[in-house]
């Protein structure tokens, strides 16, 4: 017998509705704000995230899925969605002239981790890119469906967490002074944040080690280095939440994992999952088009685990109003040419768009009924001697418990 890789699980028919809808509502939502799908290859050269990503992230240093082909070149399947964007904008869209660009996306990705709550070897993402927009009301608008895709959902017990990490300009100010503050306590920090500490000392800040976070937690704070430009972009960000009611909180150690943050990050957060509470990350990357080989261009998204989102929905009680899958119509039969008579009609009434199931086992009229039972069907036909002589059919309603005769031309 086989078993499941660890770190994936199998969506089974019976939870899929859960999905259909948590998934048909991030649809509905960004088509609001004018957003449209994109769809990316699994798999991408691993260059891409090499670049899009940062070396020094965790997910290029521990978790990436990376093998050679059979032309041996390096691919990766992606761990993320936001470089594959950047990577399509670039190659088919860049010099459309429409701008702002709009896209969204849900896709499964991939990352070598130990698994935990909400978080997968193999898991989902609903994310959305918007290009070509500067303006921390750019920032507004993405932050802005984030929220009304929770509010739809039901979700009301999140907090927004926002800062800046400031632009390549303020944030060099920045590193050296966090440096300085840093050099004088390597000793006590994990090797991982060690190697940091020349090449991106920015990441530090995002290590989950308790014995570094205690040492961060004295850090010089990023909100007192940033530029001028910075800091308006960010009193922009927080007046225009301000204007469309979004509360929020101003959280420094926000830092996001990935390297081609720019100014703004931001979080939503539920304490419905223990430590690993975030259930939505974002901000601006506006170096990381041109990063990929594109025309500089502003761009701002943000990316959100559905596996996660699922268990914060579930300890809510949220998933009881998503539309379970049923089937209209159950025909059941008492024998060989009544089977067939209920093909015929089966046929009849999904040419009409009705969803039916027959009996496809030969069980008894008995086990047909609680097969009908088990399964939801709204209705249900039994065909005998009589009901295809006088071509009239006995409807029941698993609701009621109400049964009328129906012409089967009429069904």
């Amino acid at each position: 017998m086989f078993t499941i890789p660890k770190g994936t699980k199998d969506m089974l028919p019976e939870e899929a509705f859960k999905w259909h809808y948590v998934e048909n509502t991030a649809r509905s939502v960004a088509s609001l704000f004018g957003f449209k799908e994109i769809r990316t290859p699994v798999f991408e050269h691993t260059e891409l995230f090499l670049r899009g990503v940062g070396e020094t992230t965790d997910i290029v240093t521990k978790e990436m899925y990376t093998f050679e082909d059979k032309g041996g070149r390096s691919v990766t399947l992606k761990p993320e969605g936001t470089a594959g964007v950047a990577r399509a904008y670039v190659g088919s869209v860049q010099g459309s002239g429409i701008l702002p660009y709009k896209m969204y996306y849900l896709t499964p990705v991939f990352r070598y981790e130990r698994p935990q709550a909400g978080r997968l070897r193999e898991h989902h993402q609903f994310g959305v890119e918007l290009y070509g927009a500067a303006s921390a009301m750019a920032d507004v608008e993405v932050i802005s469906l984030a929220k009304r895709f929770f509010d739809t959902l039901g979700l009301e017990k999140l907090t927004l967490n926002i800062n800046s990490i400031g632009c390549p300009k303020c944030r060099k100010v920045y590193n050296e002074a966090l440096k300085q503050y840093l050099f004088e306590h390597l000793k006590d920090m994990c090797p991982t944040c060690n190697s940091r500490f020349e090449k991106n000392p920015l990441r530090i800040l995002d290590c989950k080690e308790e014995k570094c976070k205690a040492v961060t937690a004295e850090a010089p704070v990023v909100l007192d280095y940033l530029c001028d430009e910075c800091k308006e972009h960010f009193e922009k960000l927080k007046r225009g939440l301000d204007e469309v009611g979004i509360k929020y909180v101003v959280n420094p150690k926000i830092v996001r994992g990935l390297d081609y943050y720019t100014k703004t990050v931001f979080e939503f957060v539920s304490d419905a999952i223990g430590a690993q509470g975030t259930v939505c990350g974002g901000g601006r990357y506006d170096s990381l088009v041109e990063e990929v080989g594109g025309k500089p261009t502003p761009a701002v998204g943000f990316g959100m685990g559905l596996e996660r989102l699922l268990i914060v929905l579930e300890s809510e009680n949220l998933l009881d109003k998503a539309p379970a899958e049923t089937v209209e119509y159950y025909i059941g039969s008492m024998g060989e040419t009544e089977a067939e008579y209920a093909l015929k009609l089966a046929a009849s009434l999904r040419a009409k768009g009705r969803s039916v199931e027959t009996d496809l086992l030969g069980r008894s009229v008995k086990a047909q009924m609680k097969y009908a039972d088990k399964i939801g069907a709204k209705y249900v036909v039994i065909i005998g001697d009589e009901e295809i002589k006088t071509n009239t059919l006995k409807v029941k309603d698993m609701t009621t418990g109400e049964q009328q005769s129906v012409s089967a031309d009429k069904l």
